[in-house]
């Protein structure tokens, strides 16, 4: 396995004074969460419980042998019976992180936001922070919503700016630059999310969001390429130096997470917020460094 980015790195992160965070693991009997758990041990990043539905794999259970103290093994009758207690286990406030194995996302997210036993948090928005390394560009990039919410009203987008700029803080970026996502610079009536846009700024303006700069309507090239603004004439600090991108919807924001994955090489983390703590939902088709970087992550936060 790669070693993941150096923004992603957990060394480079946690110094001495890191307390170990404890994960509860829906159903760990696929080989790359395998080694996410292994990795995660090795490196003194997280103690866990796993929830499992049918016998660990020799090779995987001599592996945990080792860290026998940081393991506890619970045994469930299925996957859904894994994610309701893996979820449980966060509700008792016995771990820090939810985190999703072998099981569809669907099943651990009905566990996680039943109305009597779940854990999002009351009057709070669900959405979904992704955190990418782009080969060739020197700094990180947060973007969001590429999971959740299909059509974010102005409510949604102001919680996910929140979000999104307190998850910059922690890796490092103390005033994050806010680029909202167009085709065009234009503010037409006819795209709802434009409107919005203008509303976003004004709250930013007003201190909502701390200290940020945010910019928008604008394309993702003039975002993150300074000489495309300068040819359109767009001046703003964010022309070129974006730090986070918000997405108009669900299918410009997972587009994006696709084609950097597939297209640019790009190790992407990504965990929900908004619940009660960090959940870990990576796609079964994420390599193994994109969820460790997702655990590392969440651990951070």
């Amino acid at each position: 396995m790669k070693q993941p980015m150096d923004f992603l790195s957990f060394h480079h992160h946690h110094g001495d004074g890191y307390k170990m965070k404890k994960v509860a693991l829906a159903c760990p009997h696929d080989a790359h969460t395998q080694e996410v758990i292994v990795k995660a041990l090795e490196c003194g990043l997280a103690r866990f419980t796993l929830f499992a539905h049918a016998d660990l794999q020799p090779s995987f259970a001599n592996a945990l042998a080792a860290y026998q103290e940081r393991v506890t093994v619970v045994s469930c009758a299925d996957a859904e019976d894994a994610a309701r207690k893996a979820v449980a286990e966060v509700k008792a406030h016995r771990a820090d992180i939810l985190m999703k194995g072998s099981l569809n996302t669907d099943v651990l997210l009905r566990a996680a936001l039943d109305k009597q036993t779940g854990i999002l948090e009351s009057g709070r928005v669900m959405s979904h922070i992704a955190v990418s390394h782009i080969p060739g560009r020197e700094k990180p990039l947060v973007f969001s919503d590429a999971a959740v919410i299909p059509r974010p009203t102005l409510g949604q987008f102001d919680a996910i700016v929140s979000y999104c700029v307190e998850a910059c803080r922690k890796i490092g970026v103390s005033r994050p630059k806010v680029a909202l996502i167009n085709f065009s610079e234009k503010v037409n009536p006819k795209f709802e999310h434009t409107l919005s846009y203008q509303e976003i700024i004004r709250r930013a303006e007003n201190g909502r969001y701390g200290d940020v700069v945010i910019g928008g309507p604008m394309d993702v090239k003039t975002a993150c390429d300074a000489e495309s603004g300068m040819i359109k004439g767009i001046v703003s600090p964010v022309v070129g130096n974006a730090d986070i991108l918000i997405f108009p919807n669900i299918e410009s924001g997972n587009t994006f997470y696709k084609t950097i994955s597939l297209f640019a090489d790009a190790i992407t983390a990504g965990w929900l917020v908004g619940t009660e703590v960090p959940v870990v939902v990576s796609s079964r088709a994420d390599s193994v460094e994109s969820k460790f970087s997702s655990l590392t992550l969440a651990c951070l936060q």
